[in-house]
C-alpha cells in the first residue's frame, strides 16, 4: 500500500525547493502553520484536500502534481 503522506510530502518539498521558496514563505502564502508544513514535507501529517489545494495554489501548480508518484 502506498503511503500518500510521503508522496505528497516529497512532492511539496521538491516543488518548493525548485521554486526557491522557504517553508516559512510557503506557510505564509498557504495560510498554514510553519510546523504543519514541515510535518507534511516529512510525511508525518495527513493534510486535508483543502490544505493540499492551498499549498498547490501557493506553489502555482495543479493539485494533481502534489499527488504524482
Amino acid at each position: 500500500m502506498q503511503d500518500w503522506r510521503k508522496i505528497v510530502g516529497k512532492n511539496v518539498r521538491r516543488i518548493r525547493q525548485e521554486r526557491d521558496i522557504t517553508q516559512e514563505k510557503l506557510a505564509f502564502e498557504a495560510e498554514i502553520d510553519l510546523t504543519y508544513i514541515g510535518g507534511i514535507e516529512r510525511g508525518k501529517r495527513n493534510p486535508s484536500l483543502l490544505v493540499m489545494a492551498r499549498i498547490a495554489e501557493a506553489l502555482s501548480v495543479p493539485l494533481t502534481r502534489l499527488l504524482a508518484e
